[in-house]
């Protein structure tokens, strides 16, 4: 219960910084989507692990940071970074415009749904009752 009441800064044993209160209590009701550790990603896509967590930084893979400060990854994030790795080796693009270009893929995705939505319901009859 003492845990619960302490600063971050005093649970992480961080001597002179600034303790950060959050507003929210979040808790979670399911179990987390982030489920895969750093080196299962990096073994599971061949790449160091260092160029990982280079892809986090960058934006480019999605994460989440643990108590420790350990990143988890979500069951999609070796096909992320195999996106990534065609972009980089197909196109010859650096990381910033692979970020721009996965942001624009992302976009059309999502227009395209809404398209095809639209257009079944435009298939459906109506009815005026």
């Amino acid at each position: 219960m003492r845990d619960e009441r302490r600063s971050p800064a005093e649970s992480t044993g961080q001597a002179g910084t600034r303790a950060a209160y959050p507003l929210v209590r979040v808790y979670r009701t399911g179990p987390s989507p982030y489920q895969l550790p750093m080196a299962g990603v990096a073994g599971r896509s061949g790449l160091p692990a260092e160029l990982v967590s280079r892809f986090v930084a960058l934006g480019l893979v999605d994460a989440e940071r643990d108590a420790r400060g350990r990143l988890w990854f979500r069951t999609s994030a070796p096909s992320a970074i195999a996106r990534v790795q065609r972009l980089r080796d197909g196109l010859c693009l650096n990381y910033a415009a692979i970020g721009v270009v996965l942001d624009l893929l992302d976009r059309i995705e999502s227009l395209e749904t809404a398209l095809r939505r639209s257009e079944r319901a435009a298939k459906e009859p109506t009815t005026w009752t």
